[in-house]
């Protein structure tokens, strides 16, 4: 049998939430050259690029784009890997994602980027669940929404983007 899916987010909410965190990371970083997206593969990876697109309109900052590969099903701590190693020294560092749950993911992609020559690391999440089991802040998160541990959300950014709670 399959569960009910409930609709959260349609594809222009998802791109008005895109434009918005677009312009809060401007805000927070206008005095930055350039910045570093790490998204965690794979709905992570499609949000950096709409944000890149989106902070390319408004500002001359550079944006270097790095895909995370993280097995999210480990039980323990998972391996990481990279698309690229950042060339920069001092760089700022976005590690994005699509849903923030326990923040376990989170945590375990940051691992990796303390101990490189970071000045600034921030996260951003397209949807927060706040059910933080791991000390996990996020500096820009698009869509704030109280879940029960027994539901899930879906995001999809193929076709028609939309995210759905069931």
């Amino acid at each position: 049998m399959q569960e009910a899916r409930k609709r959260i987010l349609g594809h222009s909410d998802i791109l008005q939430i895109i434009r918005r965190m677009a312009y809060e990371i401007y805000e927070q970083n206008h005095q930055t050259e350039e910045l570093f997206f790490a998204g965690i593969d794979s709905n992570g990876v499609k949000i950096s690029e709409l944000l890149k697109t989106e902070i390319e309109k408004i500002s001359s900052i550079r944006i270097h784009l790095i895909r995370v590969d993280i097995d999210k099903s480990a039980k323990s701590q998972p391996q990481v890997s990279f698309s690229a190693q950042p060339e920069a020294s001092n760089f700022t560092l976005i590690v994005i994602d699509d849903v923030l749950n326990s923040g376990g993911t989170m945590i375990y992609a940051l691992d990796p980027f303390l101990k490189m020559s970071v000045s600034k690391i921030q996260t951003a999440v397209l949807v927060n669940r706040s059910h933080n089991r791991f000390p996990i802040a996020v500096d820009y998160k698009g869509f704030e929404l109280g879940t029960t541990i027994q539901e899930h959300i879906d995001v999809q950014l193929d076709d028609e983007y939309s995210a759905f709670l069931y």
